[in-house]
């Protein structure tokens, strides 16, 4: 008896209305549609109506995948139908179980095409009129079936749900427990804390330091670091001179985290950034080192070594610029040198041409004999009144005295043309004081950036012997004395965490694709 058929009799307590077959949920639809049987319930008048047969559907406790099975075949073969209940009763009517899989092919050409099957029947149906209720005794024996079946299944699901976590879980979890606590070789860690500072030059003004000593003036010379650390670079130089990639080479060292004799640089390179660990703070500006190796020697040894390394990167992130400063000073004070000598040479040059040392003095002599001559032609002017007011002056005297005034009044008109426009093709006072003024201010000029350019150049030649960046230790390097890892409870932990994620995700994905498929 299926145990469709026998839930639905203990569920509803009546045996009268659904008979007992050995075909399964479909059966009883299957032998009430069956050509001959139809045609004979026909006669007898034992037909059911729809609604009967939906409700007998009901009795058997369908199950949502089945019903959804029968929804999906119904719409397959284009039936009208109005529930999923419906929909197994149609795919009955015509001659199909809806839930046997294996012949539905068959059912549907005989009984969906129109066309009557000439195949042999594989399973006797039984009429609906001969099925047999059962007693009280026959009920309580199938329960009991039914119950040490189901418990018989479920014991078997939990064996095999033990079975999997003990070979999925269990067995890795231990396997990897025992790696690290018994067969990982131990190793030691050195850790070091240091911040890049940058000295403040004096020669500054207030605003060119304004963000001297904070984090973003050296921001850019830590990450600099950070990044040369954690290069090929540096892992060759630290080969080269210390042999990093030996310490990890032979048979103390286990399989797993060996590296091998004959190993590439790419190879050493990636053992390399696994065991020398760089990190940088940019709130602190700190720079965080961890070496790891088998040796605390050589981990204490390790990490002093690329200290120096960092130091010799430091010193050489400002050397060009130095070197670019000291060289662009000496230029500016040679071509400095150079232009004061010209201008020098331009006023001696000048001086020579017009015979002039000095043109103010020049200019003031000549002011002088000016004012001289025209104070004695007052004085004659003075003498020819009085000579002119005489009743009966001396006419040999005034004509001596006119023609004095006259010749002094020539001389001093002379001398003033010689100081504004000069005479017989010469340059006149005035043009040589101005040249020669604008050849002195030149040479005042070059003077002065002659004098910068020599303070310029002694300033860039202590700036190239003075050292502008410093690496400052906040954390020195220590000797461990006692093995950093593995942590074998953590790792352990981990490997657990792992191995039952992976199980649940393989799962839940082979549950889901077993129900898309089943369906």
């Amino acid at each position: 008896m299926p145990n469709n058929e026998k839930k639905s009799h203990i569920a509803h307590g009546t045996d009268a209305d659904i008979p007992t077959h050995s075909n399964g949920p479909g059966a009883i639809s299957s032998a009430a549609n069956d050509p001959a049987h139809s045609d004979h319930s026909m006669d007898a008048g034992t037909q059911m109506s729809a609604r009967d047969e939906i409700n007998l559907i009901k009795q058997e406790n369908l199950t949502g995948r089945q019903l959804r099975m029968a929804r999906r075949l119904a719409q397959k073969h284009g039936l009208q139908t109005t529930s999923d209940l419906d929909a197994v009763r149609v795919l009955r009517n015509k001659g199909t179980d809806p839930f046997q899989s294996s012949n539905n092919m068959l059912k549907t050409a005989a009984g969906l095409g129109g066309a009557q099957s000439n195949l042999p029947a594989t399973v006797r149906r039984s009429d609906l009129a001969q099925a047999r209720p059962l007693d009280e005794v026959d009920r309580q024996i199938e329960i009991k079936n039914i119950q040490k079946d189901l418990v018989k299944r479920r014991r078997r699901r939990i064996a095999a749900l033990v079975t999997k976590l003990i070979c999925f879980i269990a067995i890795p979890t231990i396997l990897a427990g025992y790696y690290f606590i018994r067969v990982a070789t131990p190793m030691y860690a050195s850790f070091t804390e240091f911040v890049i500072q940058k000295s403040d030059n004096p020669n500054l003004g207030a605003g060119a330091s304004l963000f001297s000593g904070s984090i973003l003036d050296s921001v850019q010379d830590s990450v600099s670091v950070q990044g040369y650390l954690s290069s090929r670079d540096a892992m060759l130089r630290l080969d080269k001179d210390l042999g990093f990639t030996q310490a990890f080479q032979g048979e103390k060292i286990d399989a797993l985290q060996r590296v091998d004799s004959d190993a590439t640089n790419e190879a050493a390179y990636r053992n390399y950034k696994k065991r020398v660990r760089i990190g940088f703070d940019p709130t602190e500006g700190v720079i965080k080192m961890e070496v790891v190796t088998p040796d605390p020697e050589q981990s204490y040894a390790f990490s002093r070594a690329l200290i120096n390394y960092a130091e010799q990167k430091v010193d050489l992130l400002t050397e060009r610029l130095r070197k670019d400063q000291m060289k662009g000073a000496d230029v500016g004070y040679q071509n400095a040198e150079l232009k004061y000598a010209e201008a020098q040479d331009r006023v001696v040059e000048l001086q020579e041409a017009l015979g002039v040392m000095a043109p103010n003095g020049e200019i003031t002599a000549q002011m002088a004999l000016i004012q001289q001559i025209e104070s004695d032609i007052q004085i004659r002017r003075l003498e020819l009144v009085e000579m002119l007011d005489n009743p009966r002056p001396n006419t040999t005297k005034v004509t001596i005295l006119k023609k004095s005034i006259e010749s002094r009044k020539n001389l001093v008109t002379e001398l003033r043309d010689e100081m504004t426009i000069g005479s017989n093709g010469e340059l006149s006072l005035a043009k040589i004081t101005a040249e020669l003024q604008s050849a002195q201010s030149q040479l005042i000029m070059r003077r002065e950036l002659l004098g910068a350019s020599l303070l310029r150049l002694e300033t860039s030649r202590v700036e190239a012997t003075r050292q502008t960046r410093y690496l400052s230790m906040s954390v020195t390097p220590v000797k461990p004395d006692e093995a950093t890892y593995p942590k074998a409870f953590e790792n352990t932990l981990l490997a657990f965490v792992v191995f039952a994620g992976l199980f649940l995700m393989v799962s839940l994905t082979a549950s889901i694709l077993r129900e898309q498929v089943t369906t």
